[in-house]
């Protein structure tokens, strides 16, 4: 707690933001209980609130305060706190810089700990050192007010216009100054189970990290350096963003800079042409809607692209490394699926029901109603998890309804910043599925980044639809709704014994960020498997490690731990239910993967891929 003490104190009880500015107070350990006592006193006095943390036994104490400084008289009521505060702290002969230096943040307060004979000393000894004083200037010797140079001063709200940020006030700008600098973005904490962040370990830049992103969308809502969302800054900022959502959650202040950079490319681009994989990738459940419509258009696409040349041509001309490979188009589709077994379970019943979508479970008593939501990658691109989703679930004794297959969820809308066709989607889908969230139905979803957006974008693009809220409150993992203690199969179901079965585990990053994947891995070392989770991004994350410009990157995140730990370990089951993580395995290690519903069934990948000679 103490590591993340900044930046979990970046954020006070009420949601508010948090700043520094008195940080580092000491006093005489043997007077710090009465200290603190007058220090709170203080902060209630002056409708400040703040979080205490640092070193007790050391009398040292950080904190941060929701200073009003977004308002304009704000500044001068802080600066009016910090004089008083520095008053309380030398009034207990203790020192405002107890453990790190003075700096911008409280050289003008100096005056008010030091006597003019010690601060002229200051300066004689400035002065002999450093005559030109172009060491540090303004800090100690001749220090700035407090008031000038403040950065959150500057910044000029900027109203929701693609997200609500209904946790930040509606303000883009509020939202963007959750970064408060602490930098734990630039720790490797990936051993430790961490996600964050990938494009920084990758490259090593300050721009590819968390912080220097955040720093950058600040710089715009401030208007000064960085004046529009459309420029060479920005863009470069967010070039390497993979959208993992991982700062969401590792980040002590909810700093969600996949949010920020599809808001960030909204702005950009709202009225204007995109560029080309915004359209090809961006809009890629519609093509595969196409392609699925038609019985017989899968494969014929599928053998045209399976041809070297035409497909390295595709993936230059659609703006993509012509390293990669193209998807194939499922040849079966789950609703197609889903129809063949119906007629088939009609035509060996005497009594059929034609309401029925899907076959009557033949284990289990339970009955509960559930409803599959295969998403747009499950429908068209790989079917094989939604199938054993459906299979597993009615053999746990489930009555198992699949979702029609128009029910997108627009997430490659989301990270393309094209938020109205998203939101477009997202209403069709909540006519869908909102009627039975509302009664009370819960939706497993398969696709980890799909169910995601259900469970956490949703919100923020439709946040006053009363729909948006019963599909995320009903909205589960697989794993959540088989130890669920009101949807739950019960204690008579059991998974397929995986004893002895040594299981690699890439957890998609938005499964990681949004739902947490601690249920999934109890779920299969109770069913005896020996469950390696790796941390960190596969490095593919949907359109990024497609697109041109960023192979060298998606690959790099990949070796990080995934693609080391695949070849280490030949023999072990790649668990991975989302699609990219998948795909990235299959491209770069020929490793195929399963979902978890595949491996709770039994089962095990189906073989290399096709597409193995990257």
């Amino acid at each position: 707690i103490r590591a993340d003490g900044a930046g979990l104190g970046g954020r006070t009880p009420g949601n508010a933001p948090a700043w520094p500015g008195f940080e580092d107070a000491a006093v005489p350990p043997e007077k710090l209980g009465a200290y603190l006592r007058d220090f709170e006193r203080l902060l209630a006095d002056n409708h400040l609130d703040g979080l205490l943390y640092g070193h007790f036994g050391d009398g040292c104490m950080h904190v941060r305060i929701d200073f009003p400084l977004d308002s304009p008289e704000g500044v001068p009521a802080t600066t009016r706190f910090l004089e008083e505060a520095t008053d309380l702290v030398v009034s207990y002969g203790g020192s405002i810089s107890g453990e790190h230096g003075d700096g911008r943040q409280r050289g003008a307060l100096l005056e008010r700990m030091y006597s003019a004979e010690a601060r002229a000393l200051f300066g004689q000894v400035k002065q002999l050192f450093d005559p030109g004083s172009n060491l540090n200037p303004g800090i100690i010797t001749d220090p700035v007010p407090i008031e000038e140079d403040l950065r959150r001063p500057a910044a000029r709200r900027t109203g929701a216009a693609g997200f609500a940020f209904h946790e930040d006030g509606g303000d883009f700008t509020t939202a963007v100054h959750r970064c408060t600098g602490v930098a734990k973005c630039r720790q490797d904490d990936t051993a430790t189970g961490g996600f964050m962040c990938p494009s920084y370990l990758a490259t090593g830049e300050e721009k590819d990290g968390t912080r220097g992103r955040a720093r950058i969308l600040q710089e715009v809502t401030n208007g000064t350096l960085i004046t529009t969302w459309g420029s060479q800054e920005v863009r470069e900022a967010l070039d390497l963003c993979l959208a993992c959502k991982a700062c969401s959650t590792d980040c002590p202040t909810g700093v969600d800079i996949a949010k920020y950079r599809s808001e960030a490319l909204y702005r950009t681009y709202r009225g204007k042409l995109r560029p080309v994989t915004h359209y090809l990738l961006g809009q890629l459940p519609r093509w595969a809607g196409m392609v699925r419509a038609i019985p017989g258009v899968a494969s014929v696409v599928n053998a045209v692209t399976s041809v070297r040349w035409i497909e390295k041509t595709i993936l230059t001309v659609g703006g993509m490394d012509p390293r990669r490979h193209m998807v194939t188009f499922e040849t079966t589709p789950v609703a197609r699926w889903m129809r063949r077994r119906t007629k088939a379970a009609a035509a060996s019943s005497s009594t059929p029901d034609a309401s029925r979508t899907q076959q009557t479970p033949t284990t289990g008593a339970h009955g509960q109603r559930v409803v599959v939501w295969a998403d747009s990658f499950s429908h068209s691109l790989d079917s094989g998890p939604a199938k054993d989703v459906i299979l597993l679930l009615e053999e746990a004794g489930y009555d198992v309804v699949l979702a029609p297959e128009d029910a997108c969820c627009g997430l490659t809308w989301i990270t393309t910043g094209q938020l109205e066709g998203a939101k477009k989607r997202l209403n069709h889908l909540a006519g869908i599925l909102g009627p039975l969230a509302v009664n009370g139905t819960p939706i497993v979803g398969v696709e980890p980044s799909c169910t995601a957006v259900l469970r956490d974008d949703l919100l923020d693009l439709l946040p006053e639809d009363p729909r948006a809220h019963a599909i995320a409150r009903q909205t589960l993992t697989l794993a959540e709704l088989l130890t669920h203690p009101e949807y739950g199969p019960g204690p008579e179901w059991k998974p397929a014994d995986l004893a002895g079965t040594e299981v690699v585990a890439q957890p998609h990053c938005h499964h990681y960020s949004v739902m947490g994947w601690g249920t999934d891995e109890a779920l299969l070392k109770g069913a005896g498997a020996e469950v390696t989770t790796l941390a960190g991004c596969c490095g593919l994350a949907g359109n990024f490690g497609m697109e041109r410009g960023h192979y060298e990157v998606s690959v790099k995140v990949g070796e990080n731990q995934l693609l080391p730990t695949l070849a280490d370990r030949p023999d072990a089951v790649y668990l991975a239910d989302g699609f990219s993580c998948r795909t990235q395995a299959a491209q770069l290690a020929d490793r195929g993967g399963v979902h978890l519903a595949t491996l709770l069934r039994g089962g095990r990948p189906a073989g290399p891929s096709p597409h193995a000679d990257v």
